[in-house]
């Protein structure tokens, strides 16, 4: 009988993950294939065919599609998106340039700041204004309107952002502007801020409804190509999109709303390691997802991933908050490393190796993958180091050419003075500590220390880098999981359906309406539950969290605090007032002598199962000794030694080793160092213990 099957796709910058996951069994298999950047939809089909005909699965018995992707975020990032237009408020057509008066480099005379994703002759006027608190000073122009339009269309813009000055107060204005271009213009796509980002703040409010715009196109093109690539196949089953938040929701929901997705291939990551750790036993801890082009890292709480509601995409500078355009999406918090198996190792101008952030990618790849890449990669180096097995490269669907790796690391000797064996394992220790000190930053800014965190590792090159980096952080347990290299795609499919939503309230705690209030949260969860219902069944009973931005009155910016459950009534003002006061000192340590506080934004987080929670990964229990495939010589620090290489698939649950030694499975590899232990735990998981001296 053939049995229920999920299907994850994560499409990285150079590899897209698959894997099918039989429900009744619990058994997984899984495939990488090269990401094709040009259509990404072409390398995902070529991968489920390979997939299915290799596993012998059938196509009809898939029951669900879960993807993840970083398209939209790279559309961003390379201004790839859809010749876009603003309509905004009479006088407020230069708020993207405007931007805040703070820089993020104050002493920088030649500083960058990030460009606008439109010309300025694309952002234009109309007339209207609506006042703070909702009510209309001057009506809407609507011939003024579809004159704006009529010239945004004549210059080739495909896609319309409208930001009306408060709209978050009262939307009239946009939805009126919106049915206006609808009837005149039905082919372009609309997106008003009101639906985006209902959010006091023009600057930031302008930016993401412009982001949803330059990217909504795009994201409908290749949603609907996906689609019907994958019914011609014979899978017919829905379609689900992971969210930057780490939820689930329905493809319409995707195409309407794609600001959404940008961050949906790491948080993923940051899903499967919350769970896998879970499983061990371990609540706190860092996640280090090492792709081909990125590393991303995580921090994991009480066993769930920490979230944000705010976000920075396409920054000038890779860690400096401020350099990048702002959008109001809530997301898993993460920061990403240009340290991937792709990342380029160059000689700058004082001699000094560098390693990152561009990288190779898919096309043309490192130069061990002879495509057409010359430049020497993290991968080439690791390939000399004999970290990889150059004929079983992964699960065998590639060979690695030595020659070619040596090759494009000699191309730096003539600046260091160093032969290809040095340049090799510097290109490996200077990744190492890029991922490193972005990881110290990153953990003492949230005011912990790494040392009391494990470090779970994922992705293609996370296992291989994971021993080295956590010494250099002082951490002194690893954990890798089964299925390490495609564990993005796994945590799609434990993933829940998770919808957040947000609305402008600005007002203080004294002078609430708290009956206007408990409606203002059941409205917003009445609105994410019809969402969650579309993307599981009405049979969902989703959680609720309630959440508000607070502040002392006076400041300029809020704390985002868990709010008790509602029904709210004047006797909640305490609990709030409660709640309120520990996050501020959570976050500050203290708390300033202020009566009054205030509520700016009301959120609501709605989630539930969506059935991939009980993902078992089949691992069975053998009583049978470890014995290693064959031995390596390889680089481990300072030290070059033989290693026994292990099929990890052939290691038995319990099995211990001592490094050093070489653990290999088809979409990843593990390096336990010399004086550093591994055992198989009881749920599959590897656990090193490094030395602690």
């Amino acid at each position: 009988m053939t049995q229920d099957l999920s299907l994850g796709i994560d499409i990285g910058g150079t590899f897209t993950d698959l894997v099918a996951y039989e429900h009744d069994s619990a058994r997984f298999h899984s495939h990488k294939v090269l990401t094709t950047p040009d259509d990404p939809s072409e390398g995902v089909i070529d991968g489920v065919e390979r997939l299915f005909s290799d596993a012998r699965l059938d196509y009809a018995a898939v029951k669900r599609v879960v993807h993840a992707t970083t398209l939209f975020t790279n559309a961003l990032i390379e201004r790839r998106g859809a010749p876009t237009g603003l309509i905004t408020t009479a006088g407020f057509r230069d708020t993207l340039e405007l931007r805040r008066e703070h820089k993020y480099e104050l002493y920088d005379l030649f500083i960058e700041l990030p460009r606008p994703l439109m010309q300025r002759r694309l952002r234009l006027e109309v007339d209207e204004r609506m006042l703070a608190d909702g009510t209309i000073e001057t009506p809407l122009d609507e011939a003024g309107l579809l004159a704006r339009a009529r010239e945004l269309v004549a210059a080739g813009v495909e896609s319309v952002a409208i930001v009306f000055l408060h709209s978050y107060a009262n939307p009239a204005h946009e939805r009126l502007a919106r049915a206006a271009l609808a009837r005149e213009f039905p082919a372009l796509h609309v997106s008003i801020s009101s639906d985006i980002s209902a959010q006091i703040r023009e600057y930031e409010r302008t930016s993401t409804t412009v982001c949803n715009a330059y990217i909504k196109p795009l994201a409908e093109r290749y949603l609907d190509r996906l689609s019907h690539k994958l019914e011609q196949i014979g899978i017919g089953a829905p379609l689900f999109m992971m969210l930057s938040n780490g939820g689930l929701t329905h493809v319409a929901e995707a195409k309407r709303v794609p600001i959404q997705l940008l961050e949906s291939g790491p948080a993923a990551g940051a899903l499967a390691a919350a769970f896998f750790g879970r499983r061990s036993g371990v609540q706190d801890m860092l996640a280090l997802d090492m792709g081909g082009t990125t590393a991303k890292l995580a921090v994991v709480e009480h066993g769930e991933p920490l979230i944000a509601y705010r976000f920075e995409a396409s920054r000038e500078q890779r860690f400096m908050e401020g350099s990048g355009l702002p959008v109001n999406i809530s997301t898993i918090e993460l920061i990403e490393i240009g340290a991937g198996g792709g990342s380029i190792a160059t000689v700058n101008a004082l001699g000094l190796l560098k390693v990152g952030p561009r990288s190779a990618g898919a096309n043309p790849g490192p130069a061990c993958y002879r495509l057409g890449g010359s430049e020497p990669t993290v991968t080439d180096a690791n390939l000399l180091l004999g970290h990889y097995d150059g004929e079983r490269f992964a699960g065998g669907t590639m060979v690695l050419s030595t020659e070619d790796a040596r090759a494009s690391i000699d191309t730096l000797a003539p600046a260091t003075g160093l032969d290809s064996g040095q340049l090799a394992w510097g290109i490996h220790s200077v990744v190492n500590e890029s991922m490193a000190a972005a990881a110290r930053v990153h953990i003492a800014e949230r005011g912990h220390d790494a040392r009391k965190f494990a470090l779970l590792v994922t992705g293609g090159g996370g296992p291989v880098h994971g021993c080295e980096v956590a010494r250099r952080l002082g951490i002194r347990r690893l954990i890798c999981p089964p299925a390490a290299g495609v564990a993005s795609a796994l945590g799609l499919l434990v993933a829940p359906a998770r919808i957040d939503r947000s609305q402008t309230l600005a007002k203080r705690l004294s002078e609430l309406d708290w009956q206007a209030l408990e409606a203002a949260y059941r409205a917003l969860e009445d609105d994410a539950g019809r969402v969650v219902t579309a993307t599981l069944s009405a049979a969902a009973k989703p959680a609720v969290q309630r959440l508000a931005d607070m502040r002392f009155a006076g400041q300029g910016y809020e704390v985002v605090t868990v709010l008790p459950p509602g029904p709210y009534t004047p006797a909640s003002a305490a609990p709030l007032r409660a709640a309120f006061e520990s996050a501020y000192e959570t976050v500050f340590g203290r708390r300033p002598p202020v009566a009054e506080i205030e509520l700016i934004n009301i959120r609501v987080a709605l989630s539930a199962a969506a059935g991939g929670g009980e993902l078992a990964l089949g691992i069975a229990a053998s009583g049978a000794a470890a014995r290693p495939r064959t031995h390596r010589v390889a680089r481990f620090a300072t030290e070059t030694r033989s290693a026994p290489v292990y099929d990890r698939n052939a290691l038995p649950l319990g099995t211990r080793l001592s490094g050093p030694a070489i653990i290999e499975e088809s979409s990843s590899t593990l390096l336990v160092p010399p004086r550093a232990t591994a055992r198989v735990d009881a749920c599959g998981n590897i656990i090193v213990d490094l030395e602690t001296s």
